[in-house]
């Protein structure tokens, strides 16, 4: 069941209710009584990563996989690790 953030308008009283999707909202302080109002904050949800865009997941329609295809083989190319260095002999 989802939590809901509510906020008084009249005196500033904040609280979250855990409420049931068919639950009708609140709509009284229970500080004084006043009428309250939905708070809406982000949601903590972040997509990171290839696949969730609407050209990732698509195989050869179009001019935007073959540009995608060369711009991977480049990023792999200057991924590589550059080779160790000798260690500096300082006495």
């Amino acid at each position: 069941m989802p939590t809901y953030s509510y906020a008084c308008t009249i005196c500033g009283h904040r609280f979250d209710a855990v409420q049931s999707f068919s639950d009708s909202a609140l709509s009284e302080c229970p500080a004084c009584h006043g009428r309250l109002r939905k708070e809406y904050g982000s949601i903590g949800v972040t997509f990171n990563g290839s696949g969730f865009y609407r050209t990732d997941s698509r195989a050869g329609s179009g001019s935007g996989s073959a540009s995608g295809a060369s711009s991977k083989t480049q990023s792999t190319a200057s991924a590589a690790p550059a080779p160790a260095s000798a260690p500096a002999s300082g006495a």
